[in-house]
């Protein structure tokens, strides 16, 4: 076997399907692979860009190197830089000794940006000079250091948009996006479907692999997948828990298809997290006037715990934004109408961790 088929073998092993749409986007993984140019991948949440990012590293020289990924959309403003280009010792409050960087701890390979559009105006200056300069310096140093590092971003947003806004530099879009490549939606690759739930399958142990009938499987052909990869690998993980061993019909993966439905009757109306309130009174009057039916009450005479239950409702309703948004921090705070950093701050508080994009 030559060097070429082992090298086809590992790419089809790592973008799982063979749909035209991603047989091309195989070719393009290629044909990228051979340069060192920085390459921007745009698709929807869950659709698998991280994972073209590692393939285009795999593919290239830089292989046998490093390769990092960091979400600009997970880390506080205030310490993207600190996390990119590293500090020294007593630069700020917290510095305790010196760090690197990630794209001095990338040297020679590939630093992958997800998210790029999260991030802030002012370090998109700062990164823009690194892209163009190739040298980085340390918070708190003059120390100029040069780097070799191949860059790829990414972005579930719509950056001539963002552009058009003023929100997004347009000298930073065309540096990063030397090579722009569109990552496509699951909804655009439904025959890989079959293929893509025996790969997730190959993880698990033998008696918790399930089978589904020709209707049940026209029916995962047919629905939308609005969370693409990540939502049908969570899909088949659920029904392996819930039904392992066993053969699926259409209305097993219907309920499948929908794990909210058990939690609670539906109300009329478009549904949507809760905002969080400060307030706690507000809070607490608007659990209250929401809650079903069933909802627990206390018993007569025991005093209520208003703290811990607006504790518990702030909780579920960040939980059900950071569902719907993907695990996008961004859009999460957007749908509790929360700055960005006070929602990172709550999820501190409760120890909600970020979910990957």
């Amino acid at each position: 076997m030559t060097v070429g088929q082992n090298n086809n073998m590992a790419l089809e092993a790592l973008i799982i399907g063979t749909s035209p749409a991603t047989c091309r986007l195989r070719e393009m993984i290629r044909r990228v692979a051979r340069s060192n140019a920085s390459v921007m991948l745009c698709g929807p949440s869950g659709s698998g860009k991280e994972l073209v990012a590692r393939a285009i590293h795999d593919e290239g020289a830089r292989a046998g190197q490093a390769f990092s990924a960091i979400n600009c959309g997970a880390i506080p403003g205030e310490l993207i830089e600190s996390e990119l280009f590293g500090h020294e010792k007593g630069s700020f409050t917290g510095a305790h000794a010196r760090r690197i960087g990630h794209f001095e701890a990338t040297e020679g390979g590939t630093l992958f940006l997800d998210e790029i559009g999260d991030m802030r105006f002012d370090m998109q200056v700062k990164l823009l000079r690194v892209l163009e300069d190739r040298t980085i310096v340390r918070v708190g140093s003059s120390e100029v250091k040069a780097v070799d590092v191949r860059v790829i971003s990414a972005t579930h947003q719509d950056l001539g948009a963002a552009i058009a806004d003023g929100k997004f530099r347009e000298d930073l879009f065309f540096r990063l996006g030397v090579v722009v490549l569109q990552v496509p939606s699951l909804a655009n690759r439904v025959e890989d479907i079959p293929a893509l739930i025996r790969h997730f399958q190959r993880q698990m142990p033998a008696d918790a692999k399930c089978r589904f009938d020709d209707a049940a499987m026209a029916l995962l052909m047919q629905h939308g997948w609005p969370g693409n990869v990540r939502e049908l690998r969570n899909f088949v993980e659920r029904a392996s828990v819930l039904h392992g061993g066993e053969t699926l019909g259409l209305e097993d993966v219907a309920m499948l298809l929908n794990p909210t439905a058990v939690l609670a009757p539906r109300q009329a109306g478009p549904t949507r997290p809760v905002a969080v309130q400060d307030s706690a009174e507000e809070c607490a009057a608007q659990s209250f006037a929401s809650a079903p039916p069933h909802a627990k009450t206390p018993a007569p005479g025991r005093p209520i715990d208003l703290k811990r239950e607006i504790e518990t409702i702030e909780l579920e309703q960040i939980h059900v934004a950071l569902d719907l948004a993907d695990g996008i921090i961004s859009e999460a705070a957007r749908l509790l109408t929360l700055k960005r950093t006070t929602l990172i701050e709550k999820m501190r508080k409760y120890g909600v961790h970020q979910q990957a994009a």
